[in-house]
This record gives structure tokens, C-alpha cells and sequence, in this order.
């Protein structure tokens, strides 16, 4: 599956919200440098949805704020 994803990066505390819409909206400690928010964004979404971080890519948004992620079903 395909969701959208809303990456709040800098947060004091981690968290995942679902949206009504269906979307995303992640906090992540980490800040958007060399890639380190998104490292913790696919740690925290395998941990979520019970995955291997290999399995979670970014389809696209690598460099943006709201992002398209790929998790298995």
C-alpha cells in the first residue's frame, strides 16, 4: 500500500497521527539533515505496521515535508 505522509521533523517527542483523510502526520525527533529524518521515518512506520525497514520506501518527497511511502500489505 501507498500512503501519504506529513513528516514534522525537530519534534520534541516521536509520534504518528492518522488523519482523516487517511494520511499521516509523523513527528520525528530528527533533524532534516543528510537524510536522519528520514532514517527515523522508516524506523518508525516498520515498528508501526510490524515490518522490515527494507520493505518501507519512499516513493517519493525524499526531500520534502509530505512524502509518499511504500509498506507492504
Amino acid at each position: 500500500m501507498i500512503v501519504t505522509v506529513k513528516v514534522k521533523p525537530n519534534s520534541k517527542q516521536q509520534s504518528i497521527a492518522v488523519e482523516e483523510d487517511g494520511s499521516f502526520t509523523v513527528r520525528l525527533q530528527s533533524p532534516p539533515v543528510d537524510g536522519k529524518a528520514n532514517k527515523e521515518l522508516v524506523k518508525l512506520l516498520a515498528k508501526r505496521f510490524g515490518v522490515r525497514k527494507s520493505q518501507v520506501a519512499i516513493r517519493s518527497g525524499e526531500t520534502s515535508r509530505i512524502k509518499r511511502i511504500e509498506i507492504p500489505d
